[in-house]
């Protein structure tokens, strides 16, 4: 078995590797039908960060049944089921358990043969790094708990979670990749920390090239700011060498939901792939720094 955080591969024979994925989080938009297609995009995101195919799912509930109507669990696993029929993936059960706080998530199973496993270590000098989301939903998830996220905004960030990685794995796929991973809960740079740390190369971020959700620099300077992502800052700061602003800083850490793919690969393909995406409606994809010889297990910020 090979894998990171929370994800496994297992190698069945020659050709048949297994993905094992696990997510769970509690809401993070009102609307319980939106939660469970963020929920499922969420969950189906290391699979297709791996290169891999989703095959099965299996639900995973917490539910107040005492303080909340069962409209509402149906809604967020209608939620659900509709991203994994999106993924082509089938639904084979589940488990859920009585619990004060709602939470919902999902264990992921897909397929990959075991010698185009991606993994998020064996970037290359030279290559250039593709991001295929825009940042900012863990601070605009906390404007919108402080009611100060007007409704553009709110539609905007829901859109872009409950969006799949599917396609931009698609595409992916069709060119030489040396490592990828999903942008998730470590935000921007503590996934690309992971990248290199340990390695024999370090990376440059250009940060007026990473594409951000509206308002979220506006959201940063006023500390609209997730405890989530101040400890993804305090952990991973001694690997980063930066210059550019505090509130910028907080949106590189920023804690992401259902975040996009961080790609690795040749800079021959890279500007390829780029148009590839945007002419797929895969609009925020941006080529947003490369990898160095040294500083070895660093990041550079400019």
């Amino acid at each position: 078995m090979e894998g990171r955080d929370d994800a496994g591969v297992y190698r069945l024979t020659d050709e048949l590797a297994i993905i094992q994925t696990v997510d769970y989080f509690t809401p993070i938009v009102d609307d319980p039908y939106e939660f469970g297609q963020v929920a499922a995009a969420n969950a189906l995101s290391d699979v297709y960060a791996m290169g891999g195919r989703p095959i099965t799912a299996m639900n995973i509930v917490c539910f107040p049944r005492e303080t909340m109507d069962v409209s509402v669990l149906r809604e967020i696993l209608r939620g659900g089921i509709t991203k994994l029929s999106e993924a082509g993936a089938s639904l084979v059960g589940g488990h859920s358990v009585d619990d004060k706080e709602l939470k919902y998530g999902l264990c992921i199973m897909g397929i990959v043969h075991p010698d185009k496993v991606l993994t998020n270590t064996g970037a290359r000098e030279g290559d250039v790094l593709i991001l295929t989301k825009a940042l900012g939903t863990g601070i605009i998830s906390t404007a919108m708990k402080r009611g100060v996220a007007e409704h553009e905004i709110i539609a905007r960030v829901t859109r872009q979670m409950v969006t799949l990685n599917k396609r931009a794995a698609e595409l992916m796929l069709e060119v030489p990749v040396n490592a990828c991973t999903d942008v998730t809960g470590f935000g921007l740079l503590g996934h690309a920390c992971e990248m290199i740390e340990g390695a024999s190369v370090g990376m440059v971020i250009r940060s007026q090239s990473v594409p951000l959700l509206p308002m979220v620099d506006k959201f940063a300077e006023r500390g609209l700011v997730p405890g989530g992502t101040r400890r993804n800052r305090e952990f991973r700061s001694p690997m980063v060498e930066t210059a550019v602003s505090d509130e910028m800083m907080h949106i590189l850490f920023d804690a992401q939901t259902s975040g996009g793919l961080l790609i690795s690969l040749p800079p021959t393909d890279g500007e390829t792939l780029v148009k590839k995406m945007q002419s797929a409606g895969i609009d925020d994809a941006a080529i947003i720094g490369h990898i160095v010889a040294d500083p070895k297990g660093k990041i550079m910020i400019r």
